[in-house]
């Protein structure tokens, strides 16, 4: 049995849809082949049902044949059995087909994302992510899924094509006819389908852009007094979901009643033809029960054929969206030949004079703190025309593995995720307990653990949502010290804990980060009170540098920014 996930899901071809969905296919071609290795057998088992009771009429009920009775009743059996065995096999090979090829999926889609970073939410909406998760996946297992029963199908209307030509050159002729032309009827309505199939998806996409915008901003929104104003929006998208999801049902639902109107037309001709032939005595009776059977078991395969086409254009069209992610080119890229950062030495960003020494703690106040994260993804190489510099390297000649490895950002997007507290933590499993304890003492979060009924192995819900804004920062602050790289830069690490909290945490953050650089960029007081060395920015460009108080008392910018007063208040003052 193979191992999900896979331990390479390899490079996938995104030219096209269609490519895409052949590269998934190769992937498994092992096993996609035993699902329609059985999937011909079941099918073509259960092909020879009609045949077999034809014969036993005709060669046992009919003449009164007993031993001939029992030997098409054992023939009968042992079909029977080997349909059954390899519908059981057609199906565990269906299953693992449709579950590699999700698999697959969701690896190189999350690999991607990974790979883009942050680049990501600014060139694909949340919702279409989403859509790809929540919807996509499915609709690319079910295209490898139904590959075993329509090899099946197609070859089970061969057999019973020659086993009605050697009955009946007429009857087979129309078999063989009637079916592709009912298949050729079905396909005009498939384009359009596939249209307003697509249209549809875009659709749900906006909507759940939409819904995670709105649920993110929904504690803003309440502030101002826009819950009405978005919640009419979302009515409104969701009619427009409603209204492509009503033009996809009404063709499918014409396409399902073609489905069964169109074979029973097909059944009645060739019933109809059959017992014309019987009546001239050009058929048995035999022979006229196995035609009617055929006419009716020729239904399944009609539809399996149908059901591959509609899943193949739905599969398409999530293949189509699955290669805009994977499409998409990170804003950061590696270079042609990197150079290896040292193991230590200053951060200096030449553009705007920032130079966190080595091995320190220091402190950078924006006199426009909207621009604090910005300063933040140029010290950590996530904006490629970035020219700063760690040991005198610059990060663009580096590898994003190696800066990663060197420099880690934490800002205050960072988010936790499902599974146990520790694992959230300590992702690579690679602290002990006594490390974690230092830690989270270092980030004043014993409350929250002491909290916890398991303690380290509870579990976490989604994005933390179980644990208060002041909580969620502090185990966010703790798995950035226990990744313990080599420059951490942090963004307004404190900015939603009280004031005896944060100040526990700047009296430690200085121990714990011993003799490794720390960059924290906040404007909070009681931090830069403790920081080796505070960097002035305004406008982009280092203003000032110095200790805390020493730039309180000589600068009146850096005064009214740390202190939040007012030209007229401080003058007042």
């Amino acid at each position: 049995m193979r191992q999900l996930p896979l331990a390479d899901p390899g490079t996938p071809d995104h030219r096209t849809p269609a490519r895409y969905l052949l590269w998934v296919a190769r992937g498994q071609k092992a096993t996609l082949a035993g699902g329609m290795l059985f999937g011909v057998l079941a099918m073509s088992a259960q092909a020879f049902v009609p045949a077999v009771l034809g014969k036993a009429i005709d060669e046992g009920i009919a003449t009164g044949d007993l031993e001939r009775l029992l030997l098409w009743s054992t023939v009968l059996f042992g079909v029977g059995v080997v349909q059954a065995l390899a519908g059981i096999m057609r199906h565990r090979f269906v299953v693992v087909n449709w579950l590699t090829g999700a698999y697959r999926t969701v690896q190189v889609v999350t690999r991607k994302s990974a790979d883009l970073g942050a680049t990501l939410p600014k060139q694909l909406a949340t919702g279409e992510v989403v859509s790809v998760g929540a919807g996509d996946l499915a609709y690319i297992g079910n295209v490898l899924e139904v590959t075993g029963r329509f090899a099946g199908a197609v070859v089970a209307f061969f057999v019973v094509a020659v086993i009605l030509l050697s009955s009946s050159t007429l009857l087979g002729l129309v078999v063989l006819i009637g079916v592709p032309l009912m298949l050729f009827c079905l396909g005009p309505m498939l384009r359009p389908l596939h249209a307003r199939q697509s249209a549809q998806r875009e659709a749900v996409s906006e909507l759940n852009s939409l819904g995670s915008d709105i649920v993110a901003g929904l504690r803003v929104l309440r502030g101002i007094g826009g819950e009405d104003s978005f919640s009419r929006r979302y009515r409104r998208e969701s009619q427009e979901v409603r209204t492509a999801g009503v033009k996809v049902a009404r063709i499918q639902s014409v396409l399902d009643a073609a489905q069964v109107l169109l074979p029973g037309i097909f059944i009645v001709i060739v019933v109809g033809l059959g017992a014309h032939f019987a009546l001239r005595g050009e058929l048995s009776p035999g022979s006229l029960v196995a035609f009617y059977g055929y006419a009716t078991f020729l239904v399944l395969p009609l539809r399996t054929a149908t059901e591959a086409a509609d899943k193949l254009m739905r599969g398409l069209v999530a293949a189509g969206r699955v290669n805009r992610v994977l499409a998409l080119t990170p804003d950061v890229v590696d270079p042609a030949q990197p150079v290896r950062l040292p193991s230590a030495g200053d951060l200096v960003d030449p553009v705007s004079g920032i130079r966190a020494r080595n091995g320190l703690l220091t402190a950078i106040v924006s006199a426009e703190p909207d621009r604090a994260a910005g300063l933040a993804d140029r010290l950590g190489r996530y904006d490629d025309a970035s020219e700063v510099r760690y040991g005198g390297v610059t990060l663009a000649s580096a590898t994003r593995a190696d800066v990663r490895a060197r420099i880690l950002v934490s800002d205050t997007g960072s988010q936790l995720f499902t599974g146990t507290l520790r694992h959230e933590l300590d992702p690579g499993n690679r602290r002990t307990d006594e490390e974690l304890m230092t830690a989270i003492r270092t980030a004043s979060a014993e409350d929250v653990l002491v909290a916890l009924t398991d303690g380290l192995d509870s579990e976490v819900e989604e994005k933390g949502r179980s644990f208060s804004g002041g909580q969620r920062q502090r185990l966010v602050l703790v798995r950035a010290l226990l990744a313990d790289p080599s420059v951490l830069v942090m963004v307004e690490p404190t900015s939603a804990v009280d004031a005896h909290t944060e100040a526990r945490i700047a009296d430690r953050l200085r121990e714990h980060r011993t003799g490794r650089s720390t960059v924290v960029l906040t404007s909070s007081p009681l931090l830069l009170d403790r920081v080796d060395e505070v960097i002035f920015v305004a406008a982009e460009r280092v203003v000032a540098t110095g200790k805390h108080r020493e730039l309180l008392a000589r600068d009146p910018l850096y005064r009214r920014t740390v202190t939040r007063q007012t030209e007229d208040e401080e003058v007042r003052a």
